[in-house]
């Protein structure tokens, strides 16, 4: 049967600007391995830009004033 318990899980815990800039990095790495063609290099522009900007985003609502503020900065993403 199943095992309906968490011990599995593991328990490391992560921070969140962390982890997005985790990812920016390895979204880059991506962008890095398409070819060097017209659309690639159109998919890499766009890859770069988008994938910056949940870190830049986060980073932003972190100076947040207000708890509203912070969920309208959160919402912008």
């Amino acid at each position: 049967m199943f095992n309906t318990q968490c011990s599995s899980m593991p328990t490391v815990k992560y921070d969140l600007e962390d982890r997005l800039v985790n990812y920016t990095c390895r979204m880059i790495d991506v962008v890095e391995a398409l070819p060097n063609s017209r659309a690639g290099n159109y998919i890499a522009g766009q890859l770069v830009k988008s994938c910056h900007s949940p870190a830049f985003n986060y980073g932003e609502a972190q100076a947040a004033e207000s708890r509203a503020d912070f969920v309208h900065k959160l919402g912008v993403c």
